[in-house]
């Protein structure tokens, strides 16, 4: 080998070639780890109701580690999704020392019984509010049934000018409703959505001419529903035996 020029002259040149690799290669790792390239601007975009700048700034401060390069974004977007009104977040690098934060809230439906909120989603997540919601109370899994079951109850009840306040899915998958904090509707786990269409079609002529309150409507019977009235009045409706 020794003997043959051409065969040293593509050795050498492998050579240098791996050599100027190694050098580029070695360039490049000071460049990207250089101080000369920080993010020294981060933009935030979203419509923030509850998120503060405070927050921002803690995570900015606290969690923001390496230059423009060296940025983790999967990392830095896992600590901006810690703040309790975060949904999600989406990053982007700006050339040449920018850092675009795009966030995301949780928009609040309803408080999943005492311990944290559902959203507009069906999802569930901690955070603390002071705004009136109504409550949701059901089987770990059901938010997303819950929610959706709750918009359709809100948005059929409006008819009668009632709301839903607080609203139950059993392990059995039954319904209860309260309205107004007062009017509890038990519809049970069959044929819901024609339970509830008879009570809203009946409710003008009868419950909402009721002088005195009452607090209980039973819609689990095949021709009619129940009501329990106060002492002393007569019942509005007299039902045959209670449908399973």
């Amino acid at each position: 080998m020794w003997d043959k020029p051409q065969a040293l002259n593509w050795l050498a040149n492998l050579l240098f070639g791996l050599a100027v690799l190694l050098f580029l290669y070695a360039a490049l790792l000071v460049v990207v780890h250089s101080p000369l390239f920080p993010v020294r601007q981060i933009k935030v975009d979203g419509s923030l109701a509850h998120v503060t700048r405070e927050q921002l700034q803690y995570i900015v401060k606290n969690e923001l580690k390496g230059t423009f390069f060296t940025l983790d974004l999967n990392k830095t977007r896992q600590a901006f999704e810690k703040l309790p009104w975060v949904r999600q977040v989406n990053l982007r690098r700006r050339w040449p020392d920018r850092l675009d934060v795009t966030i995301e809230e949780h928009v609040a439906l309803a408080r999943w019984g005492s311990v944290g909120l559902v959203n507009t989603l069906g999802e569930r997540f901690d955070a603390a509010t002071n705004e009136p919601l109504p409550v949701l109370e059901g089987p770990e899994g059901s938010e997303a049934d819950m929610a959706k079951g709750y918009v359709s109850f809100r948005d059929r009840l409006a008819v009668v000018q009632r709301k839903p306040t607080h609203v139950w899915l059993s392990a059995r998958r039954a319904w209860r409703v309260q309205l107004d904090h007062s009017l509890t509707v038990e519809i049970g786990r069959d044929d819901v959505d024609a339970r509830l269409g008879k009570f809203i079609k009946a409710y003008p002529t009868t419950l909402a001419v009721i002088k005195r309150p009452v607090s209980y409507v039973d819609l689990r019977y095949p021709n009619g529903f129940s009501v329990r009235v106060p002492p002393g009045m007569v019942p509005l409706v007299k039902p045959p035996e209670v449908a399973a």
